[in-house]
């Protein structure tokens, strides 16, 4: 009986440290990790073309824990591919996602203030994008990121990814030198096919210098899905042409698209540096 008594007052205490709520919002599905700190600093964690709530999955639990022992609280969210989202990776509202991150920093142990988004692939695109629209965001970090909207995973390839207001962003079309690269499969290949339209590259840019906040832009050198390192200098030559005053780097690695989050060493030293004591820094 005695050991029966410790066992469940050692789950009490266990399940008193680490909490995670559920948020089902409009057109969003989203899971809210917190530790046992009071005013944890949130990082926001976006998954890419897969969909899904890839930060929910077991496979970063791990990732998601050390977030959470370094004190950031952690939301992860799913907003196209989940039940209570679109089916598709095609005009996503991010005024929904960020909704969803405004929702999650009014929860009680959270430190609404310190806003970090992270995405990889598709979900870096739009880490960026949450942060060139919204200025209480005040750090990013994108792996394997484009510099400019794509169009939505549709058939037809007629669509934006994104929307703004209920306005479809301006996106870098399908054009007919990237046809043979998508018949083949061969992604990269299509999209440098697509971003020789330099009329609809310079539309459709992401407006990254709109930014208030520090940006690591993580990258694969051999990317087999997209030009990252290439758009990635896109952004780093956007930065120095309109003076961003915050912090920024890009750092290249020798691999594939999915290099980038091999390299948590990387996202973790940049936050400790950039994140909320540069926020600190602005207030004082």
């Amino acid at each position: 009986m005695k050991q029966l008594v410790m066992f469940l007052l050692l789950c009490a205490v266990t399940g008193s440290a680490d909490a995670q709520d559920t948020l089902r919002l409009k057109n969003i599905d989203a899971i809210l990790y917190t530790g046992s700190g009071k005013l944890q600093p949130l990082v926001v964690g976006l998954g890419g073309a897969e969909g899904g709530n890839a930060w929910a999955s077991n496979h970063w639990k791990k990732t998601r824990d050390e977030f959470l022992d370094k004190g950031y609280a952690f939301l992860a969210i799913g907003y196209f591919g989940t039940p209570n989202s679109p089916a598709i990776l095609d005009r996503i509202a991010i005024d929904d996602v960020y909704n969803a991150i405004k929702v999650a920093g009014k929860n009680k142990k959270v430190d609404g203030r310190y806003i970090a988004v992270i995405g990889g692939s598709r979900g870096a695109d739009l880490a960026l994008l949450l942060a060139s629209y919204y200025s209480d965001i005040d750090c990013v970090i994108g792996m394997s990121s484009s510099h400019v909207v794509f169009p939505g995973h549709t058939n037809h390839f007629s669509s934006s990814c994104w929307t703004f207001n209920g306005m479809e962003l301006p996106y870098v079309p399908v054009n007919e030198t990237s046809v043979p690269f998508l018949m083949k499969r061969d992604h990269r290949g299509a999209f440098t096919a697509m971003l020789q339209d330099s009329v609809a590259a310079r539309n459709a840019a992401i407006k990254v210098e709109n930014i208030k906040g520090a940006v690591l832009l993580l990258s694969g050198k051999s990317d087999e899905m997209i030009p990252a390192s290439e758009m990635a200098e896109k952004m780093v030559a956007r930065f120095k042409e309109k003076g961003f005053r915050h912090h920024f780097e890009h750092i290249a690695y020798e691999g594939g698209h999915g290099e980038p989050t091999k390299h948590f060493d990387a996202v973790f030293e940049f936050l400790g540096k950039y994140f909320v004591k540069s926020r600190r820094g602005r207030e004082e």
